[in-house]
């Protein structure tokens, strides 16, 4: 899978973040064509660790914004979270999982990104700016500006 532009959000720091996941599907892809079952685990883990930090970096923007439908927006991270878990446990069986992991997360990625998270932007941009705008009264330029183009 290629990056495309337009799975963007425009916060910055998010977008890198969603790159990366978007960099262990493909490495998972790698493992399918070389049918190298045995690293499935190793990328598995990683995925799954880097995914929750992804999670619970949006989750504390979201909760800094007083973003209303965080609780949902959660819901889902949780969901997937457990999904994810669960293939791990299938594997560990002997199960073969690699194909159907590899179409979860493709669509997964994508359809969370240009849904879910695109729901949040405004909000969080809104936010960000009220905040950017108060402390470049008080003493120019925040920190925040540089996670928005």
């Amino acid at each position: 899978m290629e990056w495309n532009e337009s799975y963007n959000i425009g916060i910055d720091v998010i977008d890198h973040q969603h790159r990366q996941i978007l960099d262990y599907i493909n490495a998972l892809e790698q493992i399918l064509i070389n049918g190298q079952r045995d690293k499935i685990r190793e990328i598995l883990d990683d995925l799954i660790d880097y995914t929750q930090s992804h999670f619970s970096f949006e989750e504390n923007l979201l909760q800094q914004v007083f973003y209303q439908y965080l609780p949902s927006h959660k819901g889902i991270h949780e969901l997937f979270v457990k999904r994810l878990n669960e293939y791990r446990h299938r594997f560990e069986r002997g199960e073969a999982i690699e194909n159907d992991l590899y179409r979860l997360l493709s669509k997964w990625l994508i359809n969370h990104i240009q849904h879910d998270d695109q729901d949040y932007v405004n909000s969080v941009r809104e936010n960000m700016l009220h905040y950017l705008q108060s402390q470049e009264k008080k003493k120019g330029k925040s920190w925040f500006s540089r996670f928005f183009k």
